[in-house]
């Protein structure tokens, strides 16, 4: 079996940014201060070029790590295509969220937190590191995005 030949860092790059803005939902992972407990979930989530926004209960284990830590790791596409995200995440009220960016993530994940009873946390994700890549060819210069600066100019 001969697989593709691997894309250019621009195409890659180019590939992972038309994820971002497209795809809706992705596989979060959290862990406790402590380290223990690893805890993964899938979540809707929308880009809005620098960040991602992801909402989840405020009691959920996700949310209680996400405040406590910061600290999040998201995969996005299928196994054989890829997008690792490493972040940095804030905790945010529905109540401080911009109403444009409470309509647009309801929008696109068909999913609207504010009309819930349970009480939800928005939370937005920085990227610190992004990683993207299709087949085992791909996995040298897997890494587009590092400490929070693309490696790969347009």
């Amino acid at each position: 079996m001969t697989s593709a030949p691997a894309r250019s860092p621009q195409q890659r790059k180019h590939d992972t940014l038309r994820r971002l803005e497209h795809d809706v939902d992705a596989w979060v992972a959290t862990a406790a201060e402590d380290g223990a407990a690893p805890y993964l979930v899938p979540l809707s989530f929308v880009w809005d070029g620098a960040t991602l926004l992801v909402a989840t209960p405020a009691t959920s284990r996700t949310g209680r790590n996400l405040r406590a830590t910061g600290v999040t790791r998201l995969g996005i596409g299928p196994t054989d295509d890829v997008v690792l995200v490493e972040g940095t995440a804030v905790a945010v009220e529905p109540a401080e969220l911009p109403e444009e960016d409470a309509e647009i993530f309801a929008g696109k994940t068909g999913f609207d937190p504010r009309r819930l009873a349970a009480p939800y946390l928005y939370f937005r994700i920085l990227p610190r590191r992004i990683q993207a890549w299709r087949t085992a060819g791909e996995t040298d210069g897997r890494e587009l995005m590092r400490d929070g600066q693309w490696l790969v100019r347009d």
